[in-house]
């Protein structure tokens, strides 16, 4: 069975896939120059982004999706349960969130919300920010996270 955390966690994962798979889509319509509705016969669709961010937007946002559950399915079989548990879902579920941010935001900006200001690929605009800023965050969330989980599978100490 379940708990409220794991349930948690896989609920957001889900959503999470659901917006890789629509990703997935951009893709496809980014590849085809639109989409096929009838076969044979393609309806002009000019999307933002290019088809790698497509391509990064989908298969990051599966990855990041499948990553929460994996931890939410491994958790009780560590211990983890309770608070620390608690806890350490939430850093999941924003980790894979801010990733999903930024391949989305990453779609509208010239630099691929890389850097807050210009780079080898373009310039920064707002969506460079809005992506750029929860990966960021999320990088060191899930860096603490993953420690958290290494202190508990190496020691059985709760972290």
């Amino acid at each position: 069975m379940f708990d409220a955390v794991q349930k948690r966690m896989v609920s957001h994962a889900l959503v999470i896939m659901l917006v890789a798979f629509i990703a997935g889509l951009g893709l496809l319509s980014s590849l085809i120059g639109g989409i096929e509705l009838i076969p044979g016969q393609i309806i002009a669709l000019s999307l933002p982004g290019e088809p790698g961010a497509w391509a990064r937007a989908h298969v990051g946002g599966i990855t990041n999706a499948m990553l929460v559950m994996i931890i939410a399915l491994i958790m009780p079989g560590m211990g983890i349960t309770g608070a620390l548990a608690s806890r350490i879902g939430w850093m999941f579920i924003g980790t894979a969130w801010g990733f999903t941010v930024f391949y989305w935001a990453a779609l509208f900006a010239p630099n691929r919300a890389l850097t807050f200001g210009a780079n080898k690929f373009g310039e920064a605009n707002l969506a460079a920010m809005i992506g750029l800023l929860p990966a960021l965050v999320f990088v060191v969330v899930s860096l603490a996270a993953v420690i958290m989980l290494i202190r508990v599978a190496l020691g059985g100490k709760k972290a």
